[in-house]
Order: C-alpha cells, then sequence, then structure tokens
C-alpha cells in the first residue's frame, strides 16, 4: 500500500508523527477545557461559547489575515507555534478558576490557542505536497487525512478515558506533551533542510500573500466545491448532536446504541480512506459531488429509518463517503502552486469551520422542533448544494482550464525531485 510505502520515507514519518501529536492535542485540550468549564460553572452556554471561540480564528484569519498566514509556511514557524500551544496549554490550568475573572482568562486562552491552530493547520496541509513529490500527492494527503480522523477519535476517547484516572491538571500536562513532541518534530524537519541548501524546497521561504478572490474567480469550481464542502459539517452535526434524540425517541435506545452508530461511522472513514488516497481516476469534481450526494442522503435516511441496524448502516456509509470528498478535494488544491495552494487551504478551512459554527447552533434549534426535521435539513442542504455545485455553470476563465502543476520538489530522501 502506497501508504506504508509513504511512512519509510523518514521526512513524511516525521511529518505524520507530528500531525498525529498536534491533532490529538488539540482533541485533549478540546475535552479538557469544556469538561473543566462545565464542572466548575454547570453552564451550558460558555461550553458552547468556548466551541465558538476555538473556530472564530479560522473564520477571521481565513477572509482578512492571509499575511499572517503566509509568515508561518516553513517547518521552523509551525515548530515555533505548537511551541507555543505546548506553553499555552500547561499554562492555562493554573490561570483557571471558577469566579469570572477566571473565565474570562480561559477564555483568551481559547481564542489565542484557536488563532494558533489557524495558522497551523492550513500551513502544514500546503507543505504536504513537497514530502514525496507531485506523483504522489493524493497518497500523502489520504494519509494525513487518516491520521487526522484517528486522532480526532482517539483524542476525545482518550481524554474521557484519562479523566477517569487522572486529574484535569495531568490531562492538560498530556496535551501539552503532545503539542511540545510535535514542536520538536517539525523543528527536526526545519533543521534538516538547514543543512541541506540544495534541496531546500521552495515553500520552506514564507509565501507571498494571495487574495483570494482573484484566485476563486479564475478558479471557479475549485470556488464551489469549497463552498459546498462547507456545509458538510451540517451533515456531521446531526450524526452527534441529534442522534441521541433520534435514539431515545424514537428507538428507546441509549448511549450503547449511540456507541454502535458512532463507531460505525469510524470504521466506514477507516475503510474508506485508503481507497480515496489511492484512487487514480480522475473527475475530481464528479466524485466529490456523488460524495456530497451520498452524505447528504444517508442523513436524510437516518431521520426515517425504522431500526437501530438501518441506522448503523447508513453510519458506514456516511463513513466511506466522507474521506472520498475530503481527500479528492484537498488533493485537487495541493496541485497548485505554493502560494495559490497556501491560499485556498486557509479558505477551505474557513468554509469548514464557518459551517461547523453554523450547523451547531442551527441543528440543535431545528431538532428542538422535530428530530426527524433535523436530519432531513441537515442532509437535504448538503445533497442539494452538492447537485446544484456540480451542475452550476461556471464561466470560462483564464485559470479555469487545464489542472495546475505544483512546482514543488520531493524532500530529499524521498521520490525523484524535478
Amino acid at each position: 500500500m502506497d501508504y506504508v510505502r509513504l511512512l519509510r520515507m523518514r521526512p513524511v514519518l516525521v511529518l505524520w508523527l507530528a500531525r498525529s501529536l498536534s491533532v490529538l492535542g488539540d482533541h485533549l485540550y478540546a475535552v479538557a477545557v469544556i469538561w473543566s468549564v462545565y464542572a466548575s460553572t454547570g453552564s451550558a452556554s460558555l461550553m458552547g461559547l468556548v466551541a465558538t471561540l476555538e473556530s472564530l480564528p479560522y473564520v477571521l484569519l481565513g477572509t482578512a489575515g492571509r499575511r499572517l498566514v503566509s509568515r508561518c509556511a516553513s517547518y521552523r514557524a509551525l515548530s515555533r507555534v505548537d511551541a507555543a500551544r505546548a506553553a499555552l496549554v500547561l499554562a492555562l490550568p493554573f490561570a483557571w478558576t471558577p469566579d469570572g475573572r477566571g473565565v474570562a482568562v480561559l477564555l483568551v486562552g481559547v481564542f489565542v490557542l484557536g488563532i494558533l491552530g489557524a495558522l497551523f493547520d492550513p500551513n502544514l496541509e500546503a507543505l504536504l505536497p513537497g514530502l514525496a513529490g507531485p506523483e504522489r500527492v493524493q497518497p500523502v494527503t489520504g494519509l494525513f487525512d487518516l491520521t487526522s480522523r484517528i486522532a480526532r477519535i482517539s483524542g476525545r476517547a482518550g481524554a474521557g478515558l484519562l479523566l477517569l484516572m487522572v486529574s484535569k491538571l495531568q490531562l492538560f500536562a498530556f496535551d501539552g506533551a503532545a503539542f511540545a513532541v510535535s514542536s520538536a518534530a517539525l523543528g527536526w524537519l526545519a533543521r534538516r533542510h538547514a543543512t541541506l541548501p540544495q534541496h531546500r524546497l521552495p515553500q520552506q521561504r514564507p509565501c507571498p500573500p494571495v487574495r483570494a478572490w482573484p484566485l476563486l474567480r479564475d478558479h471557479p469550481r475549485i470556488g464551489v466545491a469549497i463552498a459546498v464542502h462547507g456545509l458538510v459539517p451540517f451533515c456531521s452535526a446531526a450524526t452527534t448532536v441529534a442522534m441521541p434524540a433520534l435514539l431515545a425517541t424514537r428507538f428507546g435506545a441509549g448511549a450503547g446504541a449511540y456507541g454502535l452508530v458512532t463507531a460505525a461511522l469510524g470504521v466506514g472513514a477507516l475503510i474508506g480512506n485508503p481507497v480515496a488516497g489511492n484512487r487514480r481516476s480522475g473527475g475530481w469534481q464528479a466524485v466529490c459531488c456523488c460524495a456530497w450526494v451520498i452524505e447528504g442522503l444517508a442523513t436524510v435516511c437516518m431521520g426515517f429509518v425504522g431500526r437501530v441496524s438501518a441506522l448503523e448502516a447508513l453510519s458506514l456509509v456516511m463513513g466511506l463517503a466522507a474521506p472520498l470528498g475530503t481527500v479528492t478535494l484537498r488533493t485537487r488544491l495541493a496541485r497548485f502552486p505554493a502560494a495559490e495552494r497556501l491560499r485556498l487551504m486557509a479558505v477551505e478551512h474557513t468554509a469548514a469551520r464557518s459551517g461547523a459554527v453554523a450547523s451547531t447552533l442551527l441543528v440543535p434549534m431545528v431538532a428542538d422542533v422535530s428530530v426527524r426535521g433535523a436530519f432531513g435539513m441537515a442532509g437535504a442542504v448538503v445533497a442539494a448544494a452538492a447537485v446544484g455545485g456540480y451542475f452550476c455553470p461556471t464561466p470560462p476563465s483564464p485559470g479555469a482550464g487545464a489542472p495546475p502543476r505544483t512546482p514543488d520538489r520531493a524532500v530529499p530522501g524521498g521520490t525523484s525531485q524535478r
């Protein structure tokens, strides 16, 4: 399998380790902060505010922070970002108190961590194509998508288990250690390239900032695909926020059934990701839209099936489709030159975070009125947007022709360089 061959390349392995630990740290910290807020204040609204403040910097930097984001387009800069995250996470539990001042300090810390995450994520993804050469852009994109999914699942579950065995202070310490090791791994990559100037990657120098709107106008299909992908979190919100209510009201089921449905979703994603990462056929837009239509229709059907086993089967289908759309879109973005790629990655993160915030606010409101309606609304929005995005007429433009070719070279020790 291509994933195994990729991990035999030391630079890929080191960056894979850094990404795994960084995503793991993200989710450990998220659970630790939200649990600390709820345990100390009992306020669900403050928990929602914490989640919103974490996503808000992605929206702000994605729309108005292109110069700041472009300054972190190197392994050395990303190493410093993760070092800052490690220090901040380790300091948070000592600054936290259940009074108003402590809550304010915690919210500021969450917002700053969100800014650091918004600087880190698109830049790391923009650096991926240089790891293994242009002919392996899709497998390396699939590998890191799989990494994020596994770390996301294990991070949340691991945080829950750790809270049963250790104190919140120790959980924050685990989180800080994950960021610190990630920082060290990225620092190793930076030093490796510094000692090999003849093989220095173009994107190791800060990318010049690129304006998003002219770029999206030149590539309208990319813009449409990013917009549709930004709505996919509506399906995720239905399966996480509204699913417990559906199981309880329609099937009289509880946490056990919810765990099985969630597990089926995860198993589907783990099966679907290698397929997406090793797919060889073309037609990226058709593949993305088909995957999102499947996710949307499966979400709609969840609200109307009569058995829990049918919910599990639909969750498996959703899990299979989810990485196909994400990996295909990000592979397409990864084929752009470094500066354009970074800007498009930032826009994609902005769209996804905006959709996540909107769905987290809207889906529970609809579920309070009708649980079935929440699934129908979420799925219909995604499916209709995917169909409309595929058939939407896009005007011809100078940059909308053949797929762009990235000029980046492979990391030394990897595949052949250009």
